[in-house]
């Protein structure tokens, strides 16, 4: 069996920080490495939408690649900054202004600027568990320290107001970071349940962080951002997800008034700007939303098909998931080693998939992710292969 690339041991005189593998990335570099041998994969492990940009970003794009590259304001183009500020005001009544408007070189960025401008050294940020690996990774490099807040299938992966006082009087935390839709489970939560994680963090002195990166990948509930209810929250996106550009690396942060100044000066440091680039055809995919809507029910119909064939399996999915592009599966039925599981799953079906213990340390061993943001032949190519490797 393939065998994951190893991992390194700390440098002489580092402390265990509690960083790990991001096991998606790793998954994939081997599923790569099996297709340079001429292996076919289905490829279900990254949450990376199969098309290219809208042609309009493309061409934005190549007509730029004439003129000089140089870097932008720290801040980011002034023009996508005020283009991003009529986006919330259309889509969540939201006046923002765009001097509030950071953009990143993806989300990645864009929580380490987020984590550095909100928080003193040694803070304490709440998380979900299960949740987005880098979070609990990012938390961990710059030196703060995580508080979990366990989710669990019986309330549909989804955090409530409840949840959070619970958690702050067992161990009180500066911060809370949170998405909806959220990885990996696709759970969202309602117009009134934002409100109510707002104002419960306002209520216990929290800074809330609201991922938003697969805002617009919903499937019958309207993404609510916190800026309908709030100016005083940190909002991360991106254009990966939702435009289809996630080798762009290009996001962005809305920021309160009181933290821009030295999350501008971080950037100037950091990253000195964002591509500019990428900065173009972002400005571009902005005006692309048809394009993205017709990906979008692509994959909502993966998401039935998918969803559907992992239980006739007996993975244990429960309902499709509300957003989102992820099928959070319970594979206890066959396994409790997640990682394991993938990687014979992987060498053995040609299918890659996402281990939970990337997004859950200490249940993730009996659940896998599956991304249905590929194509529909590939989804019913991968059920076919996994039915005839689990019937072996």
């Amino acid at each position: 069996m393939p065998a994951l690339p190893p991992q390194h041991d700390l440098p002489e005189g580092h402390a265990d920080d509690g960083l790990t593998p991001f096991h998606a990335m790793e998954i994939l570099a081997l599923a790569r490495q099996l297709e340079g041998q001429g292996r076919s994969i289905c490829h279900l492990e990254v949450g990376e939408p199969c098309v290219p940009p809208a042609p309009e970003v493309r061409r934005a794009a190549v007509d730029a690649l004439a003129l000089p590259q140089r870097y932008t304001h720290a801040k980011g183009m002034p023009e996508l900054r005020a283009r991003l500020a009529r986006w919330y005001r259309e889509r969540h009544g939201a006046e923002v202004d765009p001097e509030h408007i950071l953009v990143t070189m993806g989300s990645s960025a864009g929580f380490i600027l987020a984590f550095l401008s909100a928080f003193a050294p040694g803070a304490r940020i709440a998380v979900t568990r299960p949740g987005y690996p880098a979070y609990l990774n990012t938390i961990a490099a710059l030196g703060f320290s995580a508080r979990e807040i366990a989710l669990s299938p019986e309330t549909g992966w989804r955090l409530d107001a409840e949840m959070i006082e619970a958690a702050f009087r067992a161990e009180p935390f500066e911060g809370l970071l949170f998405a909806s839709p959220a990885n990996p489970t696709g759970a969202m939560i309602s117009p009134e349940g934002m409100a109510g994680v707002v104002e419960t963090c306002r209520r216990l002195g929290v800074r809330l962080i609201s991922d938003e990166i697969y805002h617009g990948l919903s499937h019958g509930m309207r993404c609510a951002s916190a800026l309908e209810t709030t100016d005083e929250a940190i909002i991360v996106n991106s254009f990966s997800k939702y435009f289809c550009m996630t080798g762009w690396r290009i996001g962005w942060l809305v920021l309160p008034e009181a933290l821009v100044r030295r999350a501008e000066m971080l950037q100037q440091n950091l990253f000195i700007s964002a591509p500019s680039l990428s900065q173009v055809a972002g400005l571009a995919a902005l005006e692309t939303t048809a394009y993205s809507e017709v990906q979008r029910e692509g994959y909502g119909r993966n998401r039935v098909l998918l969803t559907e064939g992992l239980a006739q399996l007996g993975f244990g999915v429960g309902a499709p998931s509300d957003g989102a592009f992820y099928a959070y599966a319970d594979a206890s039925a066959f396994t409790n080693q997640s990682l394991e599981f993938c990687k014979a799953m992987l060498a053995e079906a040609g299918v890659a998939a996402t281990p939970g213990i990337d997004f859950d340390r200490r249940d993730g061993g009996r659940y896998v992710r599956f991304s249905y943001a590929g194509t529909e032949a590939t989804m019913t190519e991968a059920l076919e292969r996994l039915g005839g490797w689990l019937s072996r």
